[in-house]
């Protein structure tokens, strides 16, 4: 395997306060695991670039884009949400975050890599097409799905096994039968949205908090595997959360780290299987940093056939 590996400098500069859990502690801990691991000459290391502001457009409306810019502070923070702010540096972040998702979806496309890992923030899984919240300003993932169906794919899936339900992405492509969504969350619990959508292109997976290693992979064998079957896709996105570890504060999962190695591998092979091994995943929840770190060297280790 040929993996893609994408950061940037740019994504640490989005910093909601020194209390805040979506740190930039978190990137800066991946970026010390990725310096001091040996990955060998199948992994390529590139700095995540920026998506033009009109890009946006495939998935987010331009008065909303317009207006997230126009609150965009000239310093300090300004609040979207009750748990998302933004300072001056946190549009350009969340440009590169969804750069990095476009641009690695171009670059397994052409064959270049089988699959690429995006280790950037904001996340972007909670961004609905009008609706920044839950820490995510916009919704990378669907960004690139966006990109992969405009370059020919015909069927796509986003598979998300962040412990928090990824309502933007479903909201999104809720009606749009070409794009499976697929989500593992816990239940109920935040963001309480969008999270009985009645649609075949929608897979839902609650668990109940404190649901472990055996009724996670249960349900995603379960759950994700017929879906995934019937819908052929011919590129697989995933947004990476490693926030249902057991470790994690922000939620009350107990996954631990072999469980992100598990699932990597069956995302892989799911993709061998259907997708000519194309597949990228993008970095959303996790803010134990212990347990980050773990999860995410696991995570690119399965990319990587490791």
């Amino acid at each position: 395997m040929s993996t893609l590996y994408l950061s940037s400098a740019a994504c640490e500069q989005h910093d909601m306060g020194a209390s805040h859990p979506e740190s930039p502690d978190r990137l800066r801990s991946i970026e010390s695991m990725m310096l001091n691991t040996e990955w060998g000459e199948a992994l390529f290391k590139e700095n995540a670039p920026i998506l033009d502001i009109s890009d946006l457009v495939t998935v987010h409306p331009s008065y909303h884009v317009d207006a997230i810019l126009e609150r965009a502070p000239g310093e300090g923070l300004v609040y979207l949400d009750a748990d998302t702010a933004i300072n001056p540096h946190s549009v350009t972040a969340a440009l590169h975050a969804a750069g990095a998702g476009v641009f690695a979806t171009d670059q397994v496309l052409s064959g270049s890599v089988q699959n690429a890992f995006c280790a950037v923030r904001p996340p972007g899984h909670h961004a609905e097409s009008t609706v920044a919240m839950g820490f995510c300003i916009f919704n990378s993932v669907a960004l690139a799905a966006k990109r992969a169906l405009s370059s020919g794919m015909a069927r796509v899936a986003i598979l998300d096994f962040d412990v928090h339900h990824g309502n933007g992405t479903v909201e999104i492509f809720q009606n749009q039968p070409d794009v499976l969504v697929c989500s593992s969350f816990q239940y109920p619990f935040y963001p309480g949205r969008f999270d009985d959508v009645a649609s075949s292109n929608i897979c839902l997976t609650p668990l109940c908090a404190g649901a472990g290693s055996d009724e996670f992979r249960q349900a995603i064998e379960r759950d994700w595997l017929p879906a995934i079957a019937q819908h052929k896709p011919e590129m697989i996105f995933v947004s990476a959360g490693f926030d249902a570890h057991q470790q994690d504060p922000l939620a009350g999962l107990n996954l631990v780290d072999d469980d992100f190695l598990w699932i990597t591998r069956l995302i892989v092979d799911l993709a061998e299987r259907y997708s000519d091994s194309r597949l990228v995943s993008m970095l959303e929840g996790g803010y134990n940093l212990d347990a980050l770190v773990r999860s995410v060297e696991l995570h690119i280790g399965g990319l990587l056939g490791t």
